[in-house]
């Protein structure tokens, strides 16, 4: 069943999110609202809407008063529109932990969160109340209210940031946890007032922050692959990626070139190795050495070559013939001599990992023939 749905504040961060994700849902029938667009479409969406996602708010405006207009004053014209119209449509509100404190901004989203709650026992309407911490994503606006937005706009750009207490600890709520949970709100629940469940954050220093994001900038030289296994750095790494500007999403590689092609390394880990890529001249062998620990996988993503493996005690050769079409992965075990030959026509292309980064102090690699002549 198709519910119709309003979004008001949709050009604002948590609206372009929604809008995005209720695009997606054939169930929805989707109306947005923003400050530059008339009045009349407002009233005409608030007269249908089913679920109202009540996103539109003023928190950084040029004098004190436009909190109240803005924060609780449009919020009593959407009541008051649907009290007109004997409407009593779920609304879900974006509010924020500032409703607790005695500040102009908390007092008039405090103020908004009342308006709802006598909304609600006046009509039996269910209304929700989020209060957000800190919200970071996407489509954030910089130099605005959001920290993390100010840092991955900098920092991408090589402007300068300002720390001004590097210990200072804030918890921060990933935009796609919202979406998540806004979604969920489409379906009906119990009549009345509540306040949505707090959603899950990760506290952060700001200096904790600063250079985190200033490591994801320097990726692009020394190639380290971050350490994932925290849910909040993926997400603050996709928010800075989000932050690059469009003629900057690329970069290129260091190779090193010589009468047998060129090799480059491309991610490197301290935890999981690393990856790099070759391009091998036709008639060339490449590797012709052995490992006592390193292991490796080898793909051939373009022409044609032979592997061969020769264990370091023995001298029979194993050889396995690739092929670009095939992707088939070949594993090295350490301990066997093994090459890598273009008997192609053209160009070999070939991807490598290895499960250790390149030591030179350390290398592992040793000097042998894979075919003894």
């Amino acid at each position: 069943m198709t519910r119709t749905v309003l979004v008001t504040g949709s050009r604002g961060f948590v609206g372009r999110n929604l809008g995005a994700a209720l695009r997606r849902l054939a169930t929805v029938q989707l109306h947005e609202h923003d400050l530059e667009m008339p009045l009349s479409r407002l009233v005409d969406a608030v007269n249908r809407a089913e679920v109202i996602f009540h996103l539109a708010g003023v928190n950084r405006p040029t004098r004190e008063e436009e909190f109240t207009t803005g924060n609780t004053g449009f919020t009593g014209e959407i009541c008051g529109l649907l009290r007109r119209g004997g409407r009593t449509p779920k609304i879900v509100f974006s509010s924020s932990i500032q409703a607790e404190l005695d500040n102009p901004y908390g007092r008039s989203k405090r103020g908004a969160e009342e308006l709802l709650r006598d909304f609600a026992a006046d009509t039996g309407a269910e209304c929700v109340v989020y209060r957000f911490k800190n919200l970071f994503g996407k489509w954030c606006r910089p130099h605005y209210n959001s920290v993390i937005a100010t840092f991955c706009h900098n920092i991408a750009r090589g402007l300068p940031i300002q720390v001004n207490d590097p210990a200072r600890e804030l918890e921060f709520t990933y935009i796609d946890d919202v979406i998540a949970a806004f979604v969920m709100e489409l379906q009906p629940g119990p009549p009345g007032f509540r306040f949505g469940p707090p959603l899950a954050g990760a506290r952060q220093s700001l200096g904790q922050l600063a250079e985190k994001i200033q490591a994801f900038k320097e990726l692009r030289t020394n190639l380290l692959l971050p350490d994932f296994s925290s849910y909040f750095d993926r997400a603050l790494y996709a928010t800075y990626l989000s932050y690059l500007e469009e003629s900057r999403f690329g970069y290129n590689l260091q190779a090193i070139s010589d009468q047998r092609g060129s090799l480059a390394e491309f991610l490197k880990s301290p935890q999981l190795g690393q990856i790099f890529i070759s391009r091998t001249r036709p008639g060339i062998t490449r590797g012709d050495h052995y490992h006592h620990t390193k292991t490796e996988k080898f793909l051939v993503v373009q022409g044609e070559a032979i592997i061969r493996f020769r264990h370091l005690e023995s001298s029979r050769v194993i050889e396995y013939r690739v092929s670009g079409e095939d992707y088939r992965v070949l594993d090295i075990p350490p301990g066997y001599v093994h090459s890598l030959e273009n008997v192609g026509q053209d160009e070999l292309v070939a991807l490598f990992w290895s499960s250790q980064m390149f030591d030179p102090e350390h290398p592992d690699t040793y000097s042998e023939p894979a075919l003894r002549p």
